[in-house]
């Protein structure tokens, strides 16, 4: 059966921000409170696809009861940032996603903050290629629970989720979706249906699947 809903995470499997956020935490840091330590592009890496709590306490724990709040604010800050710079899209993306959007429903589902997914969209001009976006900013809820909300309210025939984390992966199989892993991306997948090097790889990896699953016998 064909895949009529796409749902695609965005860092790591759309874009790579991680050069745009380090800059843009920087910036705020200096601005509001006269700090100079700013994590490095490695550590902003390593947050990818974390929730917020967990990036508060793993990159702003030396502002101790205050971590959460601080982390808030630069991502706050961030939002704007990238939606007046962008960020790099990977090669291939802004093409894809249009031909890809002539015969297929797209999706966003992501762990981000609350107005992140807004602004990759406006650096983008992607506003129009998406049917909705749900994040855990937006919903409180995580990957999986969003998935679950998506597929709910939006009732596709067939859906797959493509993203590029284990954490993602799992979410994936939590709701009962297959996953493709964006191995271009900041993660590692155990058992990944499918699995693409470049974002030009994802149609013949979906029509693969679909002609696997076309060529099971039926109960």
């Amino acid at each position: 059966m064909r895949f009529d809903a796409l749902i695609f995470d965005i860092d790591g499997t759309l874009w790579d921000a991680c050069e745009a956020v380090r800059k843009s935490w920087r910036l705020s840091l200096r601005r509001r409170y006269g700090c100079f330590g700013s994590p490095d592009l490695a550590q902003v890496r390593s947050i990818m696809g974390l929730g917020p709590d967990e990036i508060a306490q793993k990159l702003f724990g030396r502002f101790g009861a205050r971590a959460r709040e601080v982390f808030d604010a630069l991502a706050e800050d961030e939002c704007a940032y990238l939606a007046a710079h962008g960020a790099a899209l990977y090669p291939g993306v802004a093409e894809g996603l249009r031909e890809l959007s002539r015969t297929r429903r797209l999706f966003l589902v992501s762990n981000c903050q609350k107005g992140y997914a807004e602004a990759f969209l406006a650096a983008c001009g992607f506003e129009g290629l998406f049917e909705a976006r749900l994040c855990a900013g937006d919903t409180g809820l995580d990957k999986s629970g969003n998935l679950k909300k998506l597929l709910r309210g939006y009732a596709p025939e067939r859906a797959v989720f493509i993203g590029d984390t284990a954490l993602d992966e799992r979410a994936a199989r939590e709701a009962g979706l297959p996953f493709i892993h964006a191995a271009y991306g900041f993660g590692a997948a155990e058992r990944p249906d499918a699995a693409v090097s470049s974002f030009a790889e994802l149609p013949a990896a979906l029509a693969m699947l679909e002609k696997e699953d076309a060529s099971c016998p039926k109960p």
